[in-house]
């Protein structure tokens, strides 16, 4: 039997490490309307803060057991004793500012939750309620900040959120499907935006569900992977934009 062609994926994407490319192909994108799923991310987009998003990835389930399984209810309560233990474990980035910056987001987003309803509600209004569809082609077209993402650095840290960044914000929101960033050959792309089939209560879209996966097409040969942080790369990009099919999509 022959044997099915690799698919095509995004270009930062280093095939030679399994769960890089696990969550390339099952959550990079995907929606997430899941307050919990949001803190998490903010917890480790903080901690990736000047190393790349793989370093984080690898310590994802010590972060799982250290932040309470990313409860911002109970990480919101971390004392100084629990900073202290947090700073002796080795599963995470022992940064006593990045630790802190849990603590005090954790805190935060109850304030969001109490005032919105619910963290979700509140995060997507910077989208419209719509994941925005780029058209990216190379690792020199993906944008490491968007306006939608300065607007969204500024008022977290308005509202007193640490490590909160624009390029933070967009690498979160690339992470949450607030954007889909996958590049227009990689086969996850079409395969959510096939998935905005639902719509959220506040009118969006809603949660992603994986269509049946066919034959992909074989991807071309690609430059040597790239695993630092694709947020950090600048890339030209025009500010026009479409509403297509009800999806925001940028050129």
């Amino acid at each position: 039997m022959a044997q099915q062609p690799s698919p095509c994926r995004c270009p930062w994407v280093d095939l030679a490490k399994a769960d890089y490319v696990a969550y390339h192909d099952q959550e990079w994108g995907v929606p997430i309307y899941d307050d919990r799923r949001l803190f998490e991310f903010l917890v480790l987009e903080a901690a990736q803060a000047g190393l790349s998003w793989y370093t984080v990835l690898r310590k994802r389930d010590h972060y799982c057991r250290a932040f309470a399984d990313f409860d911002p209810a109970r990480v919101a309560q971390y004392t100084e004793a629990d900073i202290a233990t947090l700073l002796q474990n080795p599963g995470i980035i022992r940064h006593r500012q990045k630790i802190l910056a849990a603590i005090t987001n954790a805190q935060r987003f109850l304030d969001v939750r109490a005032a919105f309803g619910s963290f979700a509600a509140y995060i997507w209004r910077f989208v419209d309620h719509t994941s925005i569809v780029h058209t990216l082609r190379t690792l020199q077209d993906y944008p490491a900040t968007s306006p939608e993402s300065d607007a969204l650095s500024k008022d977290l840290r308005q509202r007193g959120f640490k490590f909160v960044g624009s390029t933070i914000c967009y690498a979160h929101m690339q992470a949450t499907g607030m954007v889909n960033d996958h590049t227009i050959d990689c086969f996850r792309r079409q395969q959510i935006i096939d998935g905005y089939t639902n719509t959220t209560p506040s009118g969006g879209m809603g949660p992603f569900s994986l269509p049946a996966r066919g034959h992909p097409v074989a991807c071309p040969a690609l430059p040597e992977a790239i695993s630092q942080p694709f947020s950090h790369r600048r890339g030209a990009q025009s500010q026009a934009r479409s509403r297509i099919r009800g999806l925001r999509v940028m050129f």
